[in-house]
């Protein structure tokens, strides 16, 4: 289990069933795999656990709603899912443009 070794409650974590060669890459995942639900044969990309504090508290934080919070949560997480990492400057950015064009399409803006 990786994690960032910080030492205090977090908004959200995200639990990846699939190591993607390239972040959002498929054609790297092989078929015969255990990442697929066997009776459906549907991807599962892993779990992601939310904090309901934090989405209140950061909601009331940045002002807005908690609504907008909890989506940009799952967005954020399931990007994390996608192995998108925010760690390095220039990962930070490709996945800040992901996460902005996601909340777009959703029209769940600020």
């Amino acid at each position: 289990l990786e994690t960032r070794g910080i030492d205090k409650p977090t908004d959200v974590l995200s639990f990846p069933n699939v190591i993607f060669e390239k972040p959002g890459d498929f054609e790297s995942i092989d078929e015969s795999s255990d990442c697929f639900e066997p009776d459906s044969g549907e991807l599962i990309l892993g779990d992601i656990v939310i904090s309901v504090d934090k989405v209140i508290s950061q909601a009331i934080e940045y002002g807005h709603s908690q609504l907008r919070e909890y989506a940009f949560l799952i967005c954020h997480s399931l990007l994390h899912l996608l192995s998108f990492d925010h760690i390095k400057d220039d990962e930070r950015s490709v996945m800040e443009d992901y996460q902005n064009k996601i909340m777009d399409v959703l029209n769940i803006l600020r």
